[in-house]
């Protein structure tokens, strides 16, 4: 990112304009919303310049622009149309402290100015760092088409009530209660009597959290929401899981889980790293359970981010029942599971007519608990299983199929990464798994697909998506 986005406070500053032809009219169509004091330098100024200073919304000095002008100013725009004067007039802007841009030169340009979406007081800033106007534009006009246009009345009524809404819980009790006025309730209020009858509407809302707030036996305990992260690309998400992590004020997740997803949690959140990762050091079962359970029980909204889904060797009977035990309430939203993942990238299905009837989840984290399995039947021919955490294990699994009958050359298929910008997929076969493992010497999460093949495997590699390296062993 090389252009930070911020909204600058422009009440009482001066905005300087040189130039005061069509160029510099464009942007001045921008900066009168804005609460700053505008002063254009221009010869030959077009008429609608001419006309926005006769209103008063801008002062116009007909002359070039001069060394002193921009002092104590806080934008400068050099919007002359012409390459010489605009250079001369920045040097002017930048020497004397203004922050300058210089109109159609991105590289000129301390700042540059994005399209937006006005809903005053809500504002929508769209930023393409100069690469893509016109996708700028594309985007402004769909977040235009979204946002009702009486958005603005509802976020002026509700800044106004805010010093009142202060008094209520801080927290979920507070977040529950906007989420409440602009989930719905404002807008149907203003649609049916107007501003007075908004006014109303938060009277009421606010009346009746207070009351619930302030009953005896509120419950005082949190929420817990176990959530599937899914393999890692924010798109593979659910809509749920978005929702709840805008809504979280704490968020324990996994080394797993990708930075991309934590990039969509509320920025107010506490983001706590339990440190479960495979073989390695990390905190112990009963300690992040412990944590769930404490910041729950400060009235939180918790939410336990675990990649994949929680329900598929997530240990989520553990934090489930230890929840239960300490009477805290508790929901489970789904995630995409790697072996999912996975097949999509490859392009094949987990279960096919004719092939297998039923698909296998099997963890190899535990290799003494692998020695229970019935070896037998995954041996068969067509038989299909998802090894997660079996890495370390892979030999052990090829030892046990291949004494059972299972044919050595029954493909396989190792998924790294899965849904990430580092995917990558091995295709080879049971007898040479050990060995393209310790040949890819590639980190991160992984998940074996015993029985399947990439749909484009021998032949040009086609099907497998752009961004998916594939390698044969």
């Amino acid at each position: 990112m090389r252009h930070y986005p911020v909204f600058l406070d422009l009440r009482s500053r001066r905005i300087i304009v040189s130039g005061a032809g069509e160029t510099a009219l464009a942007k001045l169509r921008l900066l009168i919303k804005t609460e700053a004091a505008i002063q254009v330098y221009g010869i030959e100024p077009d008429a609608g310049v001419t006309a926005l200073a006769a209103e008063g919304r801008i002062v116009l000095d007909p002359r070039p622009l001069q060394t002193g002008d921009v002092s104590g100013a806080a934008l400068f725009y050099a919007a002359n149309d012409e390459a010489v004067e605009d250079h001369r007039v920045a040097e002017i802007g930048r020497t004397e402290g203004a922050l300058v841009n210089v109109v159609d030169n991105l590289e000129a340009s301390a700042f540059i100015t994005p399209a937006l979406v006005d809903r005053d007081p809500v504002t929508i800033a769209i930023g393409t760092e100069g690469a893509a106007p016109v996708l700028a534009r594309k985007i402004k006009a769909e977040i235009e088409a979204l946002l009702p246009a009486k958005l603005g009345i509802l976020a002026r009524i509700a800044q106004a009530f805010r010093p009142r809404a202060e008094l209520l819980p801080a927290g979920r009790v507070r977040r529950a209660f906007w989420a409440k006025f602009y989930g719905g309730a404002g807008e149907a209020a203003l649609n049916e009597g107007g501003k007075l009858a908004v006014v109303e509407k938060l009277d009421k809302l606010f009346a009746e959290t207070m009351a619930n707030a302030n009953q005896p036996d509120a419950d005082t305990k949190g929420h817990v929401s176990l959530v599937g992260a899914g393999p890692g690309d924010p798109e593979l998400l659910t809509l749920k899981a978005r929702r709840v992590l805008h809504e979280a004020d704490v968020v324990l997740y996994d080394r797993l889980v990708s930075g991309d997803i934590l990039e969509l949690a509320r920025r107010e959140a506490v983001l706590l790293e339990t440190g479960k990762t495979g073989f390695g050091e990390g905190m112990s079962q009963d300690d992040i359970n412990a944590l769930i359970i404490e910041h729950a029980q400060q009235g939180h909204h918790v939410v336990r981010l675990k990649s994949g889904d929680p329900t598929v060797f997530g240990r989520l009977d553990e934090e489930t029942d230890a929840l239960d035990m300490a009477g805290i309430a508790w929901d489970i939203v789904p995630g995409i599971t790697s072996a999912s993942a996975a097949a999509a990238k490859m392009g094949v299905s987990l279960t096919r007519r004719g092939r297998n009837s039923e698909l296998r989840i099997l963890t190899g984290h535990d290799v003494k608990g692998f020695a229970e399995q019935d070896w037998q039947s995954l041996a068969r021919p067509g038989a299909t299983a998802a090894f997660y955490m079996a890495k370390r294990s892979a030999r052990f699994v090829t030892g046990r199929l291949m004494m059972h009958g299972a044919n050595a050359l029954t493909p396989v298929t190792i998924a790294f990464n899965v849904s990430r910008q580092d995917e990558t997929l091995i295709a080879t076969d049971l007898q040479s798994l050990p060995e393209a493992l310790v040949k890819a010497n590639l980190s991160g999460p992984a998940v074996i697909l015993f029985g399947l093949a990439p749909k484009a495997a021998g032949s040009a590699l086609t099907n497998i998506p752009q961004n998916t390296k594939v390698g044969v062993a």
